[in-house]
């Protein structure tokens, strides 16, 4: 283990052994072990957009071996996605990459801003995960229920060993649609996850849109101009730091762009990158070519 993540692993101060175990696992993975960063593939895509707006770009990806193989010959730090396609591949790939088992998803079709348990931690334990994940939607009707979910799931998490990971995504109520992406709307929503107990904070990149009238005070004079700004107040309101930040890939853009993010989101502070659909929509050669240069940007070498 090295001093990077003996470090990290130090903040955690209430985790049993196993979890801290599983933590290292994570952060141990990969081309970025050791280092401090992670990269992370997310394939939750086919709940939330429907198999043919996520897959159709590129057919390999219906295939759930497709992504369990991406992320091991990337080098990836871990893989996430929902039951059924963790356990479409569990036999064949087990203990080849860390994964992590999205426990509650929603679809393009509900009217409602929620999200339905599709998953638990017995499930994680079975398939071998090193860590369930989960979402809430700060702002949303349904946010109580939600977070009361999560710190159930957590805590049986927890009790076996298994590491949180809680994607904090604020809509719903009185946001407006750039208020999603706001300032101040961000570093509130990976405090409430770090308040929540989550190990690993997952975000969006946030604007230097300040959404709250309230908040606008507190935010004067502050130098916002930069994402590697804006990314350093979100680790600042996830415990100063002591929790773990990865940021969302969002939807699809340009190389460029994708690598920009990354460059922001290290120079800022940040852990590193949960990047699904600007990986896994390209041709896989694409993927893997755009995947190294990601790790080179988290260990500085571009």
């Amino acid at each position: 283990m090295t001093p990077a993540v003996r470090a990290i692993l130090e903040k955690y101060e209430s985790d049993s052994p196993a979890t801290k175990a599983n933590l290292a696992r994570i952060l141990m993975q990969g081309r970025l072990g050791g280092t401090g960063k992670l990269i992370i593939l997310p394939v939750d895509q086919g709940f939330e957009h429907g198999p043919a707006r996520s897959f159709a770009i590129n057919p390999p990806a219906y295939d759930p071996h497709y992504h369990y193989q991406l992320a091991i010959d990337a080098g990836l730090s871990a893989y996430a996605a929902p039951l059924g396609m963790l356990e479409a591949g569990a036999e064949t790939f087990a203990g080849q990459i860390p994964t992590i088992l999205k426990v509650n998803s929603s679809n393009s079709w509900a009217t409602s801003i929620d999200q339905a348990v599709t998953g638990g931690v017995d499930d994680a334990l079975r398939l071998g995960c090193a860590a369930i994940g989960f979402t809430i939607y700060p702002g949303s009707d349904n946010i109580f229920e939600m977070m009361e979910e999560f710190r159930e799931l957590s805590a049986q998490a927890k009790a076996v060993g298994l590491v949180s990971v809680l994607w904090s995504y604020p809509r719903g109520g009185e946001l407006s649609k750039d208020g999603e992406l706001a300032l101040d709307v961000g570093a509130y929503a990976a405090h409430m996850a770090a308040l929540l107990g989550a190990h690993i904070i997952k975000t969006k990149l946030p604007t230097d849109h300040i959404e709250q009238k309230d908040a606008k005070k507190a935010y004067e004079g502050g130098d916002w101009s930069t994402m590697a700004k804006r990314v350093a107040h979100v680790r600042q309101a996830s415990f100063a730091g002591r929790r773990i930040n990865v940021f969302s890939g969002g939807a699809a853009k340009g190389a460029d762009a994708v690598f920009q993010d990354a460059r922001d989101i290290r120079d800022g502070g940040g852990n590193g990158s949960i990047i699904g659909r600007n990986t896994f929509q390209r041709p896989r050669d694409e993927a893997l070519a755009m995947l190294d240069k990601l790790v080179r940007i988290y260990k500085g070498e571009e």
